[in-house]
């Protein structure tokens, strides 16, 4: 099990985001509040973003195979990373799977960033995702095989790799600078739209009344707008 958020809308710093908020993911990578699988995020973490000034709009990424308490480099420099579509996470891996960097979300196919909350088993899924993934832990095959699929057949694939896979958890989070989709399948997620834009999330960052909570198996489409919650 993970944790991941989403934001999309006005610029904010990475900090902002991810290490101030009182039960933001810093927090959660040692005290989540609404885990239901393991006790805490050790095994690693990954932020990306996307920024005018990157090649052809791809995201950037900065992750680690360290917990994010421990990275004072990163939380020197997160106050001035700044983005209006933002994908974090922290790890607590699958047992069995690796422990390198590669294996944390975001993974991302150059235009979509991915985060994976849950377990899957692998041979359930292509052999083309496999060969084609950043790493060889479960989450990364399954973020291989969706993007491949692409976006448009999300909850198919869903549906598909839960049929192959009942015991799979396969809660989703997606952004491309333009949209959030997250699904839940196996863990809910929340979700807070304020003027400046939308957060979602595995729990709630703050204590904040407005966020809502996403049931498990949903689709959740946002835009900085919009937020559509529709059952599975």
């Amino acid at each position: 099990m993970c944790r991941h958020l989403a934001w999309l809308g006005e610029r904010r710093s990475v900090a902002s985001l991810v290490l101030d908020p009182p039960h933001g993911l810093l927090t959660q990578s040692y005290a989540p509040r609404r885990q239901s699988h393991g006790l805490m995020n050790a095994d690693g973490w990954g932020v990306g973003l996307h920024h005018p000034d990157a090649e052809d709009g791809a995201p950037v990424r900065w992750r680690s195979a360290r917990p994010l308490w421990g990275e004072a480099s990163f939380a020197s420099v997160a106050p001035v990373l700044r983005s209006r579509s933002v994908v974090a996470a922290v790890r607590s891996a699958t047992p069995g799977m690796p422990p390198d960097e590669t294996a944390a979300a975001p993974f991302t196919d150059g235009r979509w960033l991915l985060s994976h909350n849950g377990r899957v088993d692998r041979d359930v899924l292509p052999a083309s995702a496999a060969a084609a993934a950043e790493s060889r832990c479960d989450s990364a095959v399954l973020a291989a095989h969706v993007l491949a699929r692409g976006v448009d057949r999300l909850t198919d694939t869903v549906a598909e790799v839960a049929a192959a896979d009942p015991d799979a958890r396969l809660s989703l989070l997606l952004g491309d600078s333009e949209r959030v989709l997250a699904v839940t399948w196996g863990d809910p997620a929340s979700y807070l739209a304020t003027e400046d834009g939308v957060a979602v999330a595995s729990e709630p960052w703050d204590d904040d009344p407005r966020w809502v909570d996403v049931p498990d198996r949903h689709l959740l489409v946002a835009t900085r707008d919009t937020v559509t919650v529709t059952a599975l």
